[in-house]
């Protein structure tokens, strides 16, 4: 019997390389769908807090938009957020550029909202 039962347990074999090859095929997916994205990501935001400079407008990463008004040393920026108002921020902190135009989409956009509440 104990002959019998090794015999029948040769034909399984290709569907244990199927399930390894698979297995495998699990860290090359994630690479290429998350780890590899992300770097780029990271890189191209290092890029852009390298690339700030004075006189810059940048929105943060809490959605303060200003401008760049002075350094203050490596990694943080002095950044006028209305008429003679300053608050310093993190390098890291800036998460984009914006245009003059944006700008005054988003003040128009605000002051319309604001506009529309005292209607009611």
């Amino acid at each position: 019997m104990a002959l019998l039962a090794s015999g029948d347990s040769g034909g399984g074999g290709g569907g244990a390389i199927l399930q390894l090859g698979i297995l495998l095929l699990i860290p090359f997916a994630m690479y290429f769908f998350m780890i590899r994205p992300q770097r780029r990501r990271t890189r191209e935001a290092q890029e852009l807090q390298k690339s700030i400079q004075v006189g810059d407008e940048i929105v943060t990463t809490s959605g303060v938009f200003g401008k760049i008004t002075g350094e203050d040393g490596p990694n943080r920026f002095w950044l006028e957020i209305d008429d003679d108002v300053q608050i310093r921020i993190a390098r890291a902190a800036v998460q984009g550029k914006v245009s003059d135009d944006e700008v005054a989409e988003t003040i128009d956009e605000a002051a319309n909202s604001g506009s529309s509440d005292s209607d009611d």
